[in-house]
């Protein structure tokens, strides 16, 4: 991978000087490549890593999975495009196994994820089943780690 996407998929708060600077570049030449990467549809954009919990913010997350009919002359994609397409998903996977798409999406509550799944995912003429799965906590969001506060992370010594 190109190094100044790896710094940037690393970190995407850096800079065009600081990664000038990572790379032994001027700030115009990292610009004009970030901009072709841009042009290219290589570098779709920027996002932050948020810890939800600490926000306050009460959202509901899951991940479904979908077995779909491949259509004729598009097999996979143009279904999973128009799935893609809803302002709940948060994110859409071709995968192997025992479904065809991943699905995650986002809602305020309960109703608001069960309401799209079955009134908008599954009557969709091609989706022949889903299972949905609840997140309870995240981990790891796009490899970084959630940072809990703990009031002691020493295990306990019994005598």
């Amino acid at each position: 991978m190109d190094p100044l996407l790896k710094l940037l998929h690393n970190d995407a708060s850096l800079t065009p000087v600081q990664l000038a600077g990572l790379v032994g570049s001027t700030e115009p030449e990292v610009r004009a490549r970030l901009k072709e990467f841009t042009d290219a549809g290589i570098l779709l954009g920027y996002r932050a890593v948020l810890n939800e919990e600490k926000l306050g913010r009460d959202i509901v997350r899951a991940l479904i999975e979908v077995k779909i009919t491949p259509e004729r002359g598009g097999g996979f994609d143009k279904l999973a495009e128009r799935i893609a397409r809803h302002a709940e998903v948060r994110s859409c996977h071709l995968m192997s196994g025992g479904y065809d798409l991943l699905v995650e999406v986002e809602g305020a509550n309960l109703r608001e994820v069960a309401a799209f799944v079955s009134e908008k995912l599954s009557t969709l003429q091609g989706v022949l089943s889903t299972a949905t799965h609840f997140v309870l906590r995240a981990y790891k969001e796009q490899g970084v780690l959630m940072k809990r506060e703990t009031a002691d992370e020493r295990l306990a010594v019994a005598p």
